[in-house]
């Protein structure tokens, strides 16, 4: 895992030093078994560029597009093969007044068990659901003992359907510093059941991404 690590960060140190043109650097692998993940001939490709800053990313696989948050910039875009950047969603994580902060957009997002589009909002402090197709956000959960969250920023979801996510203090106007809005000061890991129960996990540490081992005993 180690070794993959390493070829990422070279991989993507490429993309940030040496492009040139849509097609850039080289991928090399450290481990024969990073052939069976990637193609040895997959080339290093540009795709769209321009943005704030964009993280989240997630595959709809019955629409075959990406969609990715830009979160200073309050949006969801989508991109498609053959039709390229658009946007999808305005706005993604902050329907405030604004400015709110440096960060007000959605930032993690994922497709859930019922084909919904889940989000970690930062602005709005809460995670909610989307359908595709009808529209219309539901809040999932907001708070936790009756405190906000500070601004939710990874999330996965488990077979069982219940939800993981962080709470860091990224999307506050002052982040760790902020006085005036933040209600909560913990900046940990939760646990939201299908029957809408928030559980705190972990209270001092707010990784940035989560997943599971393949059997799911680990977090």
């Amino acid at each position: 895992m180690k070794k993959i690590a390493s070829v990422l960060f070279a991989v993507f140190s490429c993309i940030l030093s040496i492009a040139q043109g849509r097609n850039m650097g080289q991928i090399i692998p450290l481990d024969p078994n990073f052939d069976q993940l990637i193609d040895k001939g997959s080339k290093i490709e540009i795709l769209a560029d321009s943005f704030s800053w964009s993280e989240g990313p997630v595959w709809v696989k019955a629409g075959k597009y990406l969609l990715f948050s830009d979160i200073p910039a309050n949006t969801i875009f989508k991109w498609k093969e053959g039709e390229g950047i658009s946007v999808f969603l305005k706005p993604s994580g902050y329907t405030g007044k604004m400015p709110y902060s440096r960060e007000p957009g959605s930032n993690g997002l994922i497709i859930n068990k019922r084909g919904e589009l889940v989000a970690c909002e930062h602005g709005d402090r809460r995670i909610s659901s989307m359908p595709f197709a009808l529209g219309g956000k539901r809040t999932l959960a907001d708070n936790y003992k009756g405190r906000r969250f500070n601004s939710p920023n990874d999330i996965i979801q488990k077979s069982n359907g219940d939800y993981y996510f962080t709470d860091p203090a990224y999307g506050l106007p002052e982040r760790d510093n902020d006085s005036s809005l933040r209600e909560n000061r913990i900046l940990g890991v939760y646990h939201l059941s299908n029957d809408g129960t928030v559980t705190l996990l972990i209270d001092n540490l707010t990784p940035n991404g989560l997943a599971f081992s393949p059997d799911e005993k680990i977090l």
